[in-house]
């Protein structure tokens, strides 16, 4: 691709290639992290929605701006909160690569670098971050499709000594995503550190006693107990000694090719890369001894949720940015077809992946298109023809059915429910206060596609704010179903029957 000398923005080109980013990894409503994030937005918009366990999605909401982003976005351009969910996906793809393109630009002199960097991130953008359980880019909106794209600009502006840029790009990082800031402010420190000290090893110490600075409130040296460790176990990738050998091959061997990138005279790059290659393994390596520590004995379990192995998002983020650009200047040079080349056959996996990924769904969800999905479906009846105040009780296992792809009861259907167990506990993990009531609601939904009608009741009586039941399955006999299509029900919550609700008050 030509490219002007002087490394301006290729605005056009990056537009293009944020649609080609669409194509390849899709876009999906309310899937995944969305059903935690896009809650708290519907009721900035409108209070009277969720009027109960709201808590499972706003307590990320207090700790970021990004709900209150999105809120206002919608009533300053009038779209519904769908359309402006997909605008700010587009934007953020779009974000993304303009700051990569900022950040190569500082690390590779020549056109041909740069852009086959752009052009692999392109291609592998939703790719795993290792065994983080994160992926690079989410195919939804999330908090992170805002942070990711400040993150890297920071980082590039910190390259280019544009330390105003810095500070405003981390201004607002924090805003958004606190976690997320907090690594990328390690990186920096680490970066400043490693030059000022030319390669000491003992540089990476004083960061992390810097970082203690930033842990948040509540933490205490005590073994999880009770429901919350059952919450915090199940995510095995917060602990070390889960991670199979091809995780830790993932995770250490781009700090191998880094530090060859560090060490090695290669053609084409400048100062930044050597600074930025040398700086991510410290960065990484204290990580990994952090995460170590917080496994290696059941009194640091409290700790354990600062996930200081997120770190190898960013890392391995930047990492596929520098190998892209040394693949392009040692193997495009006078062969102008070989990034395409290079690049075309890991899109196609990709696309193939991210396809099989939701196999319900479309590919792209258009915000204005009907779903081929029937969870979905059922999902925008309940959003169309229920009351606005009404409260569900789906079973707590609904998230890993087959049918559903993983897209959010709450975020899409706009309607309060009782917390499941898979999205909800990951709430609970990062916030233990949730833990005994997550469990109580769980264990109360647990095997709801086959309830008879007494155990709704039943259930009714636990839970009497409840109005409403989602089956996947056939109703029991007396229910009264003003939805039953593609395998799903949606039925009023059978009352209890008086006479045994008055024995139950005896």
């Amino acid at each position: 691709m030509k490219h002007s000398p002087d490394g301006r923005m290729p605005y056009l080109r990056l537009g293009a290639l944020t649609a080609i980013a669409l194509v390849i990894h899709g876009y999906h409503l309310g899937v995944e992290d969305a059903e935690i994030y896009i809650p708290a937005a519907r009721k900035l918009l409108h209070p009277d929605l969720y009027p109960f366990a709201t808590e499972f999605f706003t307590s990320h909401q207090h700790l970021s701006a990004f709900a209150p982003i999105l809120a206002w976005t919608a009533r300053l351009t009038h779209l519904s909160l769908d359309s402006t969910l997909f605008a700010w996906y587009l934007l953020g793809i779009y974000a993304l690569l303009a700051s990569s393109w900022i950040l190569v630009r500082a690390c590779f002199q020549s056109p041909r670098a740069r852009w086959t960097a752009i052009l692999l991130l392109t291609a592998v953008m939703s790719m795993p971050a290792t065994n983080t359980g994160l992926l690079l880019v989410d195919p939804y909106l999330t908090a992170r499709s805002l942070s990711t794209p400040l993150t890297l600009f920071a980082l590039a502006s910190f390259l280019e000594k544009r330390y105003v840029r810095v500070a405003i790009a981390v201004l607002l990082t924090a805003c958004i995503h606190p976690q997320m800031v907090t690594y990328l402010l390690f990186l920096a420190l680490v970066m400043w550190i490693t030059g000022r000290r030319q390669r000491q090893a003992h540089a990476p110490v004083p960061v992390v006693a810097s970082a203690l600075g930033v842990l948040p409130t509540g933490f205490q040296l005590s073994p999880a107990t009770g429901a919350y460790r059952e919450a915090l176990y199940s995510r095995d990738y917060f602990f070390l000694y889960n991670w199979a050998w091809y995780h830790w091959l993932g995770m250490l061997g781009p700090l191998a090719i880094l530090a060859w990138f560090w060490k090695a005279n290669l053609r084409g790059v400048t100062p930044e890369f050597k600074r930025l290659s040398f700086a991510l393994i410290p960065f990484g390596l204290v990580s990994i001894a952090a995460a170590a520590i917080l496994s290696s004995s059941p009194e640091f379990e409290m700790f354990v949720r600062l996930q200081p192995l997120r770190t190898f998002h960013l890392i391995t983020l930047v990492f596929l940015l520098l190998l892209g650009g040394v693949l392009g200047e040692y193997l495009a040079r006078g062969r102008s077809w070989v990034p395409a080349a290079l690049v075309l056959p890991i899109a196609a996996g990709m696309y193939l992946v991210s396809s099989q990924t939701y196999p319900n769904s479309p590919q792209v969800e258009w915000p204005w298109a009907v779903s081929s999905n029937p969870w979905v479906r059922t999902l925008m009846w309940i959003r169309g023809n229920t009351p606005r105040n009404a409260v569900f009780a789906v079973d707590a296992r609904y998230f890993k059915d087959g049918v559903v792809d993983l897209h959010g009861f709450r975020a899409i259907s706009e309607r309060a429910a009782l917390a499941d167990q898979y999205k909800d506990s990951g709430v609970v993990s990062l916030f233990p206060a949730l833990a005994d009531e997550w469990k109580q609601m769980s264990t109360a939904t647990t095997g709801l596609n086959r309830f008879s009608i007494d155990q709704f009741q039943a259930l009714h009586r636990q839970y009497p704010q409840v109005s409403w039941v989602v089956i996947h399955g056939p109703a029991p006999s007396g229910m009264d179903c003003p939805y039953v299509r593609d395998g799903f029900s949606v039925c009023h919550m059978p009352a209890p029957e008086t006479g045994t609700a008055n024995r139950a008050g005896l």
